[in-house]
């Protein structure tokens, strides 16, 4: 099986896990990398790493001289271009699946690029409404917002949306089990005295629910307790409402191992679930590549599982 793997900014820890992860993935599926040889070789000798010569790279034809922790469009530019690479050889299907390294959403803003981040940009870009879930098996978190500001989010949470989202995560997922849903406000909002947001979400997971014809969806569940070990127990899959409700517990839980995954696109997208860590770029920190190895390994999983 064929993978794309978009090398993330060039100034962060991207080519860095790349290159000491390669002689591990490379027995796993066909592996390409979006990337100028140029590039990976500068990396290569700035972090005193081998440029392995089995690598396949897709060169983009730019230059991106790297410059360690350092924000700038010129990466910024790279980056997309990089990933805009996968998404147009998995639509054309010369691969089956792209693996994304990190991008500095700032950066992509310097650089012009007019999303926020990757799940927008696969949204506009494949005209389907792609869902962000993130975790690790038995423990997946979907969003039902991800990156909208906060004082936005109350407005998007209502019957009619939730009930949305919640048949096409069903449609995405036909194997999960149980679903946590959680409420928006404190105490899912203790029968409306903190909140009316938890009503329309009540009737959506009903609603959803009869449809189905089983219990899937269970909620509104209280946010500050969702995530204690006997409801943990209950459910492989939760959602929340806004970004941090449902990633904070994640990357406390399980911060070095878990994936993002972009449900309800015509081709696999995996991801490391972390950032560019400008702060140890280059610097010989030795970056974890525990997430990136298990977003190539759910992507062959995901791809074996389709056919």
């Amino acid at each position: 099986m064929k993978i794309f793997v978009s090398i993330g900014d060039p100034n962060g820890i991207g080519l860095e896990i790349a290159l000491r992860s390669h002689s591990r993935v490379k027995d796993w599926g066909e592996i390409i990398y979006g990337v100028d040889e140029k590039v990976l070789f500068e990396a290569s000798q700035r972090l005193g790493i081998e440029v392995p010569q089995d690598m396949e790279c897709d060169p983009l034809g730019l230059e991106s001289p790297i410059a360690p922790g350092v924000i700038s469009k010129e990466a910024g530019r790279y980056s997309f271009e990089s990933f805009k690479r996968g998404i147009e050889r998995a639509k054309k299907g010369e691969v089956r699946a792209i693996v994304t390294l990190p991008v500095h959403k700032k950066a992509w803003s310097l650089a012009g690029i007019p999303y926020a981040g990757h799940t927008e940009a696969l949204r506009e870009m494949t005209g389907e409404e792609a869902i962000m879930m993130m975790g690790k098996e038995g423990f997946f978190i979907a969003l039902y917002t991800d990156h909208l500001p906060l004082s936005e989010v109350p407005q998007r949470v209502h019957e009619r949306g939730v009930e949305g989202f919640l048949r096409r995560l069903s449609l995405s997922l036909p194997a999960m089990k149980a679903c946590g849903v959680l409420g928006l406000n404190p105490h899912a909002g203790d029968q409306g005295v903190l909140g009316k947001e938890e009503e329309g979400i009540k009737r959506a997971i009903e609603k959803v629910n009869q449809a189905l014809g089983r219990e899937l969806f269970f909620g509104p569940l209280v946010p500050d307790v969702a995530f204690i070990p006997s409801l943990r127990a209950k459910f492989d899959h939760y959602v929340a409402m806004y970004h941090d409700q449902g990633l904070i517990a994640l990357k406390i839980l399980y911060f070095e191992e878990s994936i993002n995954l972009s449900l309800g696109l015509p081709f696999i997208r995996t991801s490391v679930d972390h950032g560019t860590a400008f702060d140890i770029a280059y610097k010989g920190g030795n970056p974890s590549l525990l997430s990136y190895q298990n977003a190539i390994k759910m992507a062959l999983k995901l791809g074996s599982d389709k056919r």
